[in-house]
């Protein structure tokens, strides 16, 4: 259990189980850590790792049935947030935790203006009249780079680009001027250009108002360059967590080596071939009995295929404060 003594967000064991007419499957298990005021945690992992399900399973916006949040904690504020009321939990999305998903033409509603939608948690969560609201409003869209912004209240989403109706959905995310901003691999479907201007948004945002975030994404190459910790997932599961620089400097699990070797080499042999990880990701069931990553793994041995590895620090700090780790291959190994 992560030492979340100063965290904003401190969660522990958090378990998430979907029942389906072929069992129950376990997307998420025992996963705990937690987030500092003003850090910038990223998630990794391939689809199907968890990292959504995770995240969504927080704040309740998964749907249940099929949906069911078995056991955890998630303390927020010095409650258990698990524990509230729906009327309640409602109002605390928004108003303390901020959500972007990864797809805004999806999230935002296309039959009204993006001022109705950025202004309905201002009216709901702050108690503003639809005035004060409305002048609220602008100076979010303003916040976010879209300019002409009174005027641009009056827009319909269609009528923003990929990129414009993101920077919609950060400032509807921010209205309510949140704890934690949870951003769901938000620059997936922007091309590149615009993928870094949105970055480039969320550095200065995270600047000008401290908050923490937790940024989830399958590219290692925008966690490098945004955040301060890293978390990797497999299985619904953490396998490794650590500082930024020291997950890329020195990996210590098999599938976060496996996922740095897929990352394009700029400068090297034009003949060198894109690196890929063998097999193909782990099939959520039953709840793991074994280490999830052994049928991909190179370093798997006996006690890989008979015990599912629990997360041990690397560097003597306690566990979720410094580098730690979920393998039986030892960092001898891994360092050889």
């Amino acid at each position: 259990m992560p030492d979340g003594g100063d965290a904003v967000l401190d969660v522990r064991g958090l378990k998430t189980v979907f029942r389906t007419r072929g069992g129950e499957v376990h997307a998420v298990n025992s996963v705990s850590f937690h987030l500092r005021a003003g850090e910038l945690l990223g998630v990794v992992g391939e689809s199907g790792s968890g990292k959504s399900v995770t995240m969504m399973s927080l704040i309740g916006l998964l749907p249940s049935p099929p949906a069911d949040v078995r056991g955890g904690e998630v303390w927020l504020g010095g409650r258990d947030i698990l524990k509230i009321g729906d009327d309640e939990l409602r109002n605390l999305r928004g108003a303390r935790i901020g959500f972007v998903f990864q797809d805004p033409m999806t999230s935002l509603n296309p039959v009204f203006k993006v001022g109705n939608q950025i202004m309905e948690p201002l009216t709901r969560h702050m108690g503003l009249s639809r005035a004060q609201a409305r002048v609220r409003a602008a100076e979010l869209l303003d916040l976010v780079g879209i300019s002409d912004a009174t005027k641009r209240l009056s827009s319909y989403p269609h009528q923003f680009s990929g990129g414009m109706r993101q920077r919609v959905m950060i400032a509807i995310a921010l209205a309510c001027d949140p704890e934690v901003l949870i951003a769901d691999e938000p620059t997936t479907a922007l091309d590149v250009t615009i993928q870094a201007q949105i970055l480039e948004l969320i550095k200065g945002l995270r600047q000008k108002l401290g908050m923490a975030i937790i940024w989830i994404t399958h590219d290692l190459g925008v966690i490098a360059g945004i955040a301060d910790r890293v978390m990797v997932m497999y299985g619904g599961q953490i396998v490794e967590q650590a500082p930024v620089k020291e997950l890329f400097g020195n990996p210590a699990h098999p599938y976060t080596r496996a996922l740095l070797q897929t990352i394009p080499a700029i400068s090297g042999p034009r003949e060198d071939r894109l690196q890929v990880i063998p097999g193909q990701p782990a099939i959520m069931g039953a709840e793991p009995t074994a280490c999830s990553f052994r049928t991909r793994c190179a370093h798997a041995f006996d006690r890989c295929h008979r015990e599912n590895p629990l997360r041990r620090p690397l560097d003597g700090r306690p566990l979720g404060t410094g580098h730690d780790v979920a393998c039986h291959w030892t960092p001898e190994e891994a360092h050889a």
